[in-house]
C-alpha cells in the first residue's frame, strides 16, 4: 500500500510522502499541505477496513473527538476525508520518538521526569474528559516525546464519546499490559479508566518494565484484575515513596478508589514537583483494594485475539497504597508463623513501644518538629523562613531546572514535613532555570528536499519546521528556498528552524505597451513590477517616440526585465541625383524612392530648358522629407518663368515656383 500511496494527492491538497508507522487499523505518512506548504502526517484507514461502515464510522469520530479537543499536550488534527476508497485523517507532524520507545533505550526514567510526564498526560486527559471523551488507549506507545522534552497525546483510533453506540458488543480495545480491570471485564467505562492506564504508563516509566506481564493478552488481563503490582521501590530503589503512592492509587482495581479525575491528579503531581510532600501524602494516604476475585479457567489465546470480559467479585478493607500492594509479599512472610508465637510478639513489641513514647514524651517533649516547605520560594525567604524556626541554616547550592523558575527554591534537604530534631540543618538548592543549550551550526537547507532538510537539521540538534511556500526563480518546486536562521550561523541546540519551500517562478501578466509614448510605457511596466530595457528603431509607420514593439508579451516572471523598442522615426534613404533629368524624369525618380519633389525654375545659358539644373538636398534624407529641384527655362531673355512654373508644377510639390533670368 506504502507504494502505491507515495506522491498521491489525496483531496486536492495533501501529496503524500513517505511511510512513517502502521497500526491495527490505519497507516500514518509524512506528507505535504500543498496549499500552506507544511509538513503534515497523514493517516489511511487501512483497505481491509474502509468498506466497513462501523470501522469507516470509528475512523470518522476520532478525527471529529480529537478536532475538538485543543491542548498543548494533544495532537492537533487539521482535516479529514475521503477520496475514493481512502479515509485519511491530516494531523499535526510529530518531531521526536514515542515514550515506549524512550523507555526501551535509555531504561527508567527519573522520578522527577516521570512526575512531569504523568502531569502532561493528565492535562491532556483532563481536557478529553470535558468533552466526554476516553481516550481508552492510553500507553507509552501513544505518548510522543518532543525534541523540548513536552509530550503529546496521540491516536484516538479507539476513543469513545460517553454517548457513542458504534459497538454492539463488550470485546475489548486496547492494549492488555495496559487496560483497566473493568475494560478488561466489559464493564461501562469512565474516566478512571485512563487514570489506571496512566498509572501503569508512570509505572513502566519508573521502573522500565510494566507491572503485569504474561505469554498472551487473556493472561495478562487476569492479572490485571486478580493480581496486585509489585511497589516500584522493589525494582528501583530510587523511586520514592510519594511518586510511589501516586502510582499505586492510579492502579487501584476498585475505580473508586483511584483519583477520580484527570484533573486531581495532575494537581498531586503538581504538589510532588514542588516538593509538597505533606500534600501528595494526604492524596494518597487511604485508599480501598478488592480481595482475591475468583476467575473461570481461560485457555490460552494468541495475544492478538479480543480479550473477553472477566468476572470479579469481592469486598475491600482499608490499606495505603504502598501497603496493599506489598500485602502479598507480607503474608508471605508472616504465613508460616504459629498465631501464638505472633500474639506474643506483637504484645511484647506493643508493651516495649508504649514504654519508650511515654518515655520521650517525658524526656523530651519538644525535642522534634515539622520540616517547613520552602519550594518556589526565593533564597531570602527560604533563609528567613529557616532562620525564623527551630532549625538552623545549611548549605545552598544552585542547580539547572526546566521546572522551576530562575532564583526560587528547586529542591530541599530533610523533604518538607518531616519530623526532624530540633537544630538539624536545612540545605537548599536554588534554581538557576532552565539548563543553557548548546550553540551548533546551522546547515545551508537550500535545494534540499522536506525529507533531506529534516534529517540535516535533526543532526545539527535542530528542530525543523514547514513555513509558508515562496516563489523563487531559483529553485526548483518542492525544495527548501528559504530558511529563517541563516546557513552556517550559529544556534542552540533544540532551536526552531523553519524552512520554505519553493512554489517555482512567480508570473504576472505583462501590460501592452505598443504604440505608448517611451515614459509612459516606462512608467506602466515598473507600477506592474516588471523592468524595462529600450531599444531604438527607425519606423515609417510609427512616430518618433513611441513604442513599436516588446518582449516578451503575455506572461513572463514577476520582476523580470520587458524590453520595449522605440521609433527613431522614418530611416534615412539615398536620394536619387536627377540632376540633368527632365522635370517630369526627376519628379518621377524622388517620387518612387519616396521623397515629395518641390519645383522652383531659373534660367540657365548651359542646361536645356526644362532640365534640372540642381537638387537640394543631395545624398541621403529622411523617408518623406522634401527635395528642392531648380528647372532650367533656357537662356531666351522675356520668357515668362512664371508661366513656365505654372505649366511645370508638380501635383504631389507643396513647394514655391520661381524663374530667373539670365542675361
Amino acid at each position: 500500500m506504502g507504494e502505491m500511496m507515495s506522491d498521491r494527492v489525496l483531496g486536492g491538497r495533501y501529496t503524500v510522502q513517505d511511510k512513517i508507522g502502521a497500526g491495527g487499523m490505519a497507516v500514518v505518512y509524512r506528507g505535504l499541505d500543498e496549499v500552506l506548504g507544511r509538513t503534515v502526517a497523514i493517516k489511511t484507514m487501512l483497505p481491509q477496513y474502509a468498506g466497513d461502515a462501523s470501522f469507516a464510522a470509528r475512523f470518522k469520530q476520532e478525527a471529529q473527538a480529537a478536532a475538538a479537543l485543543q491542548s498543548p499536550y494533544i495532537v492537533s488534527v487539521y482535516d479529514w476525508g475521503r477520496d475514493g476508497d481512502t479515509y485519511y485523517i491530516v494531523m499535526e507532524y510529530l518531531r521526536g520518538t514515542d515514550l515506549k520507545s524512550g523507555i526501551r533505550r535509555h531504561g527508567a526514567l527519573d522520578g522527577k521526569k516521570v512526575a512531569q510526564v504523568g502531569s502532561q498526560i493528565a492535562q491532556a486527559l483532563s481536557v478529553a474528559h470535558r468533552h466526554d471523551i476516553i481516550h481508552r488507549d492510553i500507553k507509552p506507545q501513544n505518548i510522543m516525546v518532543q525534541p523540548d522534552g513536552n509530550i503529546k497525546v496521540m491516536d484516538f483510533g479507539i476513543a469513545r464519546a460517553k454517548n457513542s453506540h458504534l459497538t454492539t458488543d463488550n470485546s475489548v480495545l486496547g492494549t492488555a499490559h495496559y487496560v483497566s480491570p473493568e475494560q478488561t471485564q466489559g464493564k461501562e467505562l469512565g474516566p478512571t479508566t485512563d487514570i489506571y492506564s496512566l498509572g501503569i504508563v508512570m509505572y513502566e516509566a519508573a521502573t522500565g518494565k510494566v507491572p503485569f506481564d504474561g505469554d498472551d493478552a487473556i493472561s495478562v488481563a487476569l492479572k490485571q484484575v486478580n493480581e496486585q503490582p509489585k511497589p516500584p521501590s522493589q525494582l528501583n530503589p530510587s523511586v520514592d515513596s510519594a511518586l510511589e503512592g501516586i502510582i499505586l492509587k492510579c492502579m487501584q482495581k476498585d475505580p473508586e478508589a483511584r483519583f477520580q479525575t484527570a484533573d486531581e491528579l495532575y494537581h498531586v503531581l503538581r504538589d510532588y514537583l514542588a516538593g509538597r510532600m505533606q500534600a501528595v501524602s494526604s492524596a494518597t494516604a487511604t485508599t480501598a483494594i478488592p480481595t482475591t476475585p475468583v476467575m473461570a479457567p481461560l485457555q490460552p489465546v494468541n495475544s492478538t485475539q479480543s480479550i473477553p470480559r472477566i468476572q470479579a467479585n469481592g469486598h475491600g478493607r482499608p490499606r495505603s497504597a504502598t501497603e496493599q500492594a506489598r500485602e502479598k509479599a507480607q503474608r508471605e512472610a508472616h504465613g508460616r508463623r504459629r498465631k501464638l508465637v505472633l500474639g506474643t510478639v506483637f504484645v511484647t513489641l506493643a508493651l516495649i513501644a508504649a514504654i519508650v513514647a511515654i518515655a520521650s514524651l517525658l524526656t523530651n517533649r519538644n525535642a522534634t518538629a515539622s520540616v517547613p516547605n520552602l519550594s518556589n520560594l526565593t533564597e531570602e525567604q527560604a533563609l528567613a523562613t529557616i532562620d525564623a524556626s527551630v532549625f538552623e541554616r545549611g548549605t545552598v547550592k544552585e542547580s539547572y531546572s526546566s521546572t522551576v523558575a530562575s532564583g526560587l527554591v528547586m529542591d530541599q534537604s530533610p523533604d518538607a514535613g518531616l519530623e526532624k530534631a530540633r537544630g538539624t540543618q536545612i540545605s537548599i538548592v536554588i534554581s538557576k532555570g532552565p539548563e543553557p543549550a548548546a550553540d551548533v551550526v546551522v546547515p545551508d537547507l537550500k535545494n534540499l528536499s522536506p525529507s533531506e532538510a529534516e534529517q540535516a537539521l535533526a543532526k545539527a540538534n535542530l528542530v525543523g519546521q514547514a513555513g509558508d511556500s515562496v516563489y523563487s526563480s531559483e529553485v526548483e518546486v518542492g525544495k527548501v528556498a528559504q530558511q529563517s536562521i541563516a546557513a552556517n550561523s550559529t544556534a542552540k541546540a533544540g532551536d526552531t528552524v523553519t524552512y520554505q519551500l519553493s512554489k517555482g517562478v512567480e508570473t504576472a501578466e505583462v501590460p501592452d505597451v505598443t504604440g505608448y509614448g517611451e515614459e509612459s510605457a516606462r512608467n506602466t511596466l515598473q507600477n506592474s513590477g516588471f523592468g524595462v530595457s529600450v531599444q531604438r528603431s527607425s519606423s515609417n509607420s510609427v512616430e518618433e517616440g513611441e513604442v513599436i514593439s516588446q518582449s516578451p508579451t503575455g506572461t513572463a516572471e514577476k520582476g523580470g526585465t520587458i524590453t520595449i523598442t522605440v521609433s527613431t522615426g522614418p530611416a534615412d534613404k539615398n536620394i536619387p541625383n536627377v540632376v540633368g533629368y527632365s522635370e517630369d524624369g526627376a519628379q518621377s525618380a524622388l517620387d518612387n524612392a519616396g521623397f515629395l519633389v518641390n519645383t522652383t525654375y531659373a534660367t540657365s545659358p548651359s542646361v536645356p530648358r526644362g532640365n534640372v539644373i540642381s537638387q537640394s538636398p543631395t545624398g541621403s534624407a529622411k523617408a518623406g522629407s522634401t527635395v528642392t529641384i531648380v528647372v532650367s527655362t533656357g537662356s531666351g531673355s522675356g520668357t515668362n518663368g512664371a508661366g513656365e512654373a505654372d505649366g511645370g508644377s508638380s501635383g504631389k510639390s507643396s513647394g514655391t515656383s520661381s524663374s530667373t533670368e539670365t542675361k
